[in-house]
């Protein structure tokens, strides 16, 4: 028997595909395809996650290049509302302006560069002005005011106009870009529009935001959600309802890659044969969603059903009902599977009812050893269409448990924490192994490589998108 080109090995048994197409009803079409392409095998250089001058060149050539999330549009609902956004040294001014509009600034003043508005701020102000001298722009960064003017002549409102930022919107998140010849967003964001076209992220509110700090460089912190191959080792509780080794996984371009992880359905490496009886009530033992599970009725699973079916039903009634929504249309995998995308450099997003969630991974001031990681929670907004507030930041320190996060479920608490507590020992591995490098499957952690690939490429200069 001839051995499997690199790339083409798959776990024994049936696929995620496979799994999910047998499912009552079926699924849409773009979670059935699979786009996965062999990236190579080369070893990743550990000098990539803590390296000053590496650091430095991804800040230079890569994010001063790229589209990236900077705030929702919920944070800036009005005229005359701000919010800054911070990105290692820099720091932008986002507003919406008198006439409904979002403008990005550089959060600096053209007379002597104070931030107009402290770093990690948010607010409402019908003027942009300088806190130390007075300098005084509209919201649509025009010169507005300057201080004994008499003595400036050589300022005018047509040479002290504000610099602007590309800036562009998507799903309710507001994206800038410092790169004035970038492309469009549209073009950045790839399949996502058309994939995630059915959740409409616009008309989600943030209903949980969590905020913590995590001792490891930036892609070290996103790579730790972007592969399942850690589920056996960091999360054991699991492997009795979650696939892992045979978890999906596709690249779609530069920009954008995807997993497609089992929920419902026993992990491959469980060998003694379970029913699916036993796996629905692991399920509902966990506890995964607060007020899912109920003690007093034992949910059953039918002659010839299963669990993932009987799951995904009690799920979709359970949070119909605490939303008042009609979740009926929904898949079982796109109700109860963990279905996650990576948007180049920092981000994943989650089309799926279980897991609401968004991620965003933003270095640490300029620091290659820490991150700040930024989890949020979008649920369907009211019938009355009114928008709650955005939820305030819970921040964490390192030294944190996600179980401190007041509603936070128990279950997802002690997942989160298994899974950054593992970074704190793989950044000083970086620094202590006589290795060069990292070694990656080929399969299992692509998603890891296309980081990769797509950062030397911005590195290289030859990334314009």
């Amino acid at each position: 028997m001839s051995e499997s080109r690199p790339g083409e090995a798959r776990c024994p048994g049936a696929s995620t595909r496979e799994i999910i197409a047998a499912d009552r009803g079926g699924a849409p079409a773009h979670i059935l395809s699979e786009s996965y392409r062999f990236l190579g095998n080369e070893d990743i250089p550990f000098t990539r996650y803590t390296s000053d001058a590496f650091f430095a060149s991804e800040v230079e050539h890569m994010w001063m290049k790229t589209w990236q999330w900077a705030c929702r549009e919920e944070d800036i609902p009005e005229p005359g509302d701000y919010f800054v956004y911070d990105i290692c040294e820099r720091s932008v001014l986002v507003v919406r302006t008198s006439d409904g509009a979002i403008k990005a600034y550089p959060n600096a003043c053209l007379h002597r560069g104070t931030q107009l508005k402290p770093s990690g701020s948010c607010g409402s102000s019908q003027q942009l002005r300088c806190p130390f001298h007075g300098f005084t722009w509209t919201l649509e960064g025009q010169l507005k005011e300057v201080p004994c003017q008499w003595d400036f002549p050589h300022v005018t409102s047509d040479n002290f106009c504000l610099p602007e930022l590309r800036v562009d919107t998507w799903g309710g998140f507001v994206f800038i870009n410092f790169d004035q010849n970038a492309g469009s967003l549209q073009d950045f964001l790839g399949v996502i529009p058309e994939h995630f076209a059915s959740w409409k992220l616009e008309d989600k509110f943030v209903a949980m935001h969590v905020r913590k700090l995590l001792p490891a460089n930036w892609k070290a912190c996103i790579e730790a959600f972007l592969e399942s191959f850690h589920v056996l080792e960091t999360h054991p509780q699991g492997v009795a309802t979650v696939g892992d080794a045979n978890t999906q996984y596709d690249l779609y371009g530069d920009h954008v890659s995807r997993f497609v992880h089992l929920v419902g359905f026993p992990s491959p490496h469980i060998q003694e044969p379970r029913s699916e009886q036993q796996t629905l009530d692991a399920l509902m033992a966990e506890g995964v969603v607060e007020g899912v599970y109920d003690d007093s009725s034992r949910l059953q699973v039918p002659k010839g059903g299963r669990a993932r079916e009987v799951f995904a039903d009690h799920l979709k009634k359970t949070l119909g009902e605490a939303f008042a929504k009609d979740f009926s249309a929904l898949s079982v995998s796109e109700t109860i599977d963990a279905i996650e995308y990576s948007l180049f450099p920092n981000t994943c997003l989650f089309p799926s009812l279980l897991f609401p969630m968004v991620y965003r991974f933003v270095p640490n001031g300029n620091d290659p050893d820490s991150t700040v990681f930024d989890l949020l929670y979008l649920q369907p907004l009211p019938d009355s269409g009114e928008r709650p507030d955005p939820a305030e930041p819970v921040e964490l320190g390192f030294d944190q448990s996600f179980h401190e996060v007041p509603g936070f479920d128990p279950g997802l608490a002690t997942i989160y924490d298994q899974d950054t507590g593992n970074l704190i020992a793989q950044q000083r591995g970086f620094k202590s192994s006589m290795k060069a490098g990292e070694t990656l499957g080929n399969y299992q952690e692509a998603r890891v490589r296309q980081l990769h690939q797509t950062l030397d490429k911005y590195l290289n200069g030859g990334q314009t998108a």
